[in-house]
């Protein structure tokens, strides 16, 4: 059976989890009232990336080590607190610019360690038959999780401010925490005899996870453009509602859930993928285009679908047939994969947008992603699925 308790209990925890980070999209807003530039919100959102990013290979051991409960409720206690330490902010961006980072880096852990263990804990407890159904359908909660908060999250913040936005953040991470906590992890503890410990890098080596890396990699490259400087642009183009880009994004996502996870299932994830990379950097393409909150939620839309197709898609690929004493691990893979994308990306486009404005910045985003389909091609298995 597919639709557990636990599945639905799992699924309001993510689904609140994601609203708290999704809230920060609208983040590099109190960066550029404090005086930052589109370079200081490319490296303070980057630099939760790259923490998420280099302590994938410890959090996806410990994760198989430790368990899939343990860990999320680890990582949900992290992102409960960390939006509380931003209230001690205050005055110019350079004056709290290093504890900024720092404080940046360990909320970037906390979510490492919740989207592993939550995905890792889900696959446990999806049937092998229905893999892309199951992980498709689950991620829908995040992906309303990425409407919802940034939809709570910009009303608190124009009605009361900064502190109240932050703690609308906290709320939301914390009930994440508290709705989780009555589950059982079934398989804690489970020995598999024929399946002897292998590290992260070794996995990390073989052909299929490495190209599911990269994909996963290109994918987040595209993230970094729509989580850190849809906001930026929008407000220097006056336009009034931010969200609907978000709100659009994440209708589409779901709704191609609805029938993408089971094609995938029949058909491959194979088939799936080059599809999510076309309309993926289409959505990007046309963002320097846009001038009125309708061509925004088009923008959003478009990139939603290739997102509702990918994250599913490439996720099932990487995971099948692993055995559950490295799934840990496989999961870090993607995940990670994702967040060194979201890293390097807010890197690269900060700069870009800063010499060269928002229209190179989110054509150089669409070419990137784009590169997804090609590395596809040297995925193991080149034959139809």
């Amino acid at each position: 059976m597919l639709y557990t308790p636990a599945f639905a209990s799992l699924f309001a925890a993510n689904l609140s989890l994601v609203a708290s980070f999704a809230a920060f999209f609208l983040f590099p807003l109190f960066i550029t009232d404090h005086g930052g530039s589109q370079r200081d919100i490319g490296i303070i959102m980057g630099c939760f990336a790259l923490a998420s990013a280099l302590c994938r290979p410890w959090v996806s051991e410990m994760i198989d080590r430790f368990g899939r409960k343990r860990s999320y409720s680890l990582g949900c206690t992290i992102m409960t607190l960390m939006p509380l330490l931003h209230l001690f902010f205050s005055g110019p961006l350079t004056s709290f610019y290093l504890p900024l980072l720092l404080l940046r880096a360990v909320h970037g852990i906390g979510l490492a360690i919740c989207f592993t263990a939550v995905f890792t804990f889900i696959v446990d407890l999806i049937p092998e038959g229905r893999l892309n159904e199951g992980i498709g359908m689950f991620g829908t909660s995040g992906l309303i999780g990425l409407a919802v908060g940034p939809m709570i999250a910009e009303p608190v913040l124009s009605n009361f401010g900064y502190n109240a936005y932050f703690l609308t953040a906290a709320g939301l991470a914390g009930f994440g925490l508290l709705v989780h906590l009555p589950l059982r992890d079934p398989h804690h503890g489970r020995q598999h005899a024929d399946s002897p410990a292998v590290s992260f890098f070794a996995l990390l080596k073989q052909r299929k996870l490495l190209v599911s890396a990269c994909l996963a990699l290109v994918f987040g490259f595209g993230l970094a453009a729509t989580g850190n400087f849809i906001a930026p642009l929008a407000q220097d183009r006056q336009l009034e509602l931010i969200s609907l880009f978000y709100l659009s994004y994440s209708c589409a996502a779901v709704g191609i859930r609805f029938f993408s996870g089971r094609l995938a299932d029949r058909i491959g994830e194979q088939q799936i993928i080059p599809w999510g990379f076309y309309l993926a950097a289409g959505g990007l393409i046309v963002v320097p285009f846009v001038g009125n909150d309708l061509l925004l939620g088009v923008c959003g839309f478009i990139f939603g679908i290739g997102h509702g197709l990918l994250f599913p898609a490439i996720n099932s690929m990487a995971i099948r047939d692993e055995p559950y004493s490295v799934r840990g691990k496989v999961t870090g893979i993607f995940t990670g994969g994702i967040d060194s994308g979201s890293f390097v990306g807010a890197l690269i486009l900060g700069q870009l947008g800063d010499l060269f404005g928002y229209t190179v910045l989110f054509f150089c985003a669409a070419t990137i992603v784009l590169s997804g389909r090609w590395i596809f091609s040297y995925r193991p298995d080149n034959s139809p699925a």
